[in-house]
């Protein structure tokens, strides 16, 4: 389920921060002590509004996938709004007023569509992300370019070193990036840092499981 709270107190240590939070208008002392649960996660508001370059990545970003699907920009957004909602559990939303920290998830959700698809986009999907971390992590996830979105492979920013099976080798404390073929053989002909500066992307560690 999904619920907002209002934060009441607050406490830290040097173990973390315990929070007293109120649910207003639920009982949920039963549910609570049937299923047992003792863990839940929670997702912090900070009360900005989506921007109006959020608003615009996310608008180009739906009618590029519009444009490929055959649906009309308004039915896609419709169509996006919903799988965005299963995907995260969040409430439905309006891209007119809902906060930054949804918009980001958001433009997350439809770039991973993309991506997932093979859907091109008018631009680098790299422009139209709000969260580059995240971003990085879908192109290694779905092997797409994270330049250009195409079909891609790993490159390893960390030498793995002369003599090492790059088949059999662990490089889940390697920084990676997905790259195509051209832009792969590129940033080994520039090297990290003149790669990077080009094309503002850069090698991350994914841990496997």
């Amino acid at each position: 389920m999904h619920a907002l709270v209002d934060i009441k107190k607050y406490r830290e240590d040097k173990n973390g921060t315990d929070l007293m939070i109120s649910v207003p208008d639920m009982q949920l002392g039963d549910m609570l002590r049937k299923k047992r649960i003792q863990n839940a996660e929670i997702r912090f508001d900070d009360g900005r509004h989506i921007s109006a370059e959020q608003r615009k990545k996310a608008y180009a970003t739906i009618r590029d996938i519009a444009d490929y699907t055959g649906y009309l920009p308004e039915e896609m957004k419709q169509i996006l709004k919903y799988q965005h909602m299963i995907r995260t559990g969040d409430a439905y939303f309006s891209l007119s007023n809902c906060s930054m920290d949804t918009a980001r998830e958001f433009i997350n959700t439809i770039l991973e569509f993309a991506l997932e698809e093979g859907i091109p986009l008018s631009e680098n999907a790299i422009e139209r992300t709000d969260d580059i971390g995240k971003y990085l992590y879908y192109c290694i996830m779905h092997k797409k370019c994270a330049i250009c979105g195409k079909d891609g492979e790993i490159h390893h920013e960390d030498a793995i070193g002369m003599g090492n099976d790059r088949r059999r080798i662990d490089d889940s404390g390697y920084k990676k990036i997905c790259l195509c073929r051209m832009h792969h053989t590129m940033a080994h002909q520039l090297g990290v840092k003149r790669f990077r500066e080009m094309y503002k992307v850069y090698g991350i560690v994914v841990k496997e499981g």
